[in-house]
């Protein structure tokens, strides 16, 4: 997913063609299962950058992408927000909406972290979107984006990222529920290489 921008011009060109062959767009996300009951939603920052890299700005993105989906009855089953990508497992969507919404969202934060920061360029790469495909994948899901944390070797608990459902989950199952889901439906190498 990252590795577009090591490619040669010649890669580059073969890839855009294979996507046109398969009828997606050239560069943006395919969305080739629509009308899933559930999907994990990646937003990520240009080249992994660690530009949500306070937790205010983790808790910024992460009420305007609040705001943004419920608004539109959009329920957020699962999030957490890192300092270069965050996740979140909606229900559906309409992924032309989201996308011009997203762009919306990435632009003005993007404008305000490059004053903040006293830079220019790209803050944002896209998002991407992986339709859940079944109870096992959905609760894997929740486990792999609670994980995600320590994954990443930010903390060494989840219950230590304060950016994450864990906390929301803790409240409402408890923490043998939080085990037992970890126990049945183990994250393994769930998502290896996505967003590395």
């Amino acid at each position: 997913m990252y590795q577009y921008h090591k490619l040669t011009p010649k890669q580059k060109a073969e890839l855009v063609q294979e996507r046109i062959k398969k009828g997606y767009p050239p560069h943006s996300p395919p969305h080739p299962i629509p009308d899933q009951e559930y999907y994990i939603l990646t937003g990520t920052c240009y080249q992994h950058q660690k530009r949500i890299n306070s937790s205010d700005r983790r808790q910024q993105i992460l009420n305007q992408l609040f705001e943004l989906l419920i608004n539109e009855g959009i329920e957020i089953r699962a999030w957490v927000v890192l300092p270069n990508h965050y996740h979140l497992l909606t229900t559906t969507v309409n992924f032309q909406w989201l996308s011009s919404q997203l762009r919306l969202i990435h632009g003005r934060l993007a404008r305000q972290w490059n004053l903040e920061d006293n830079q220019k360029g790209k803050v944002w790469h896209s998002y991407s979107d992986r339709a859940i495909r079944s109870e096992r994948h959905y609760h894997t899901t929740i486990n792999y984006i609670h994980y995600n944390p320590v994954k990443h070797n930010y903390v060494n608990s989840p219950y230590d990222w304060k950016e994450s459902s864990v906390h929301w989950y803790l409240e409402e199952k408890g923490r043998e529920w939080l085990r037992s889901c970890w126990v049945e439906y183990p994250v393994r190498d769930y998502g290896k290489g996505w967003d590395d």
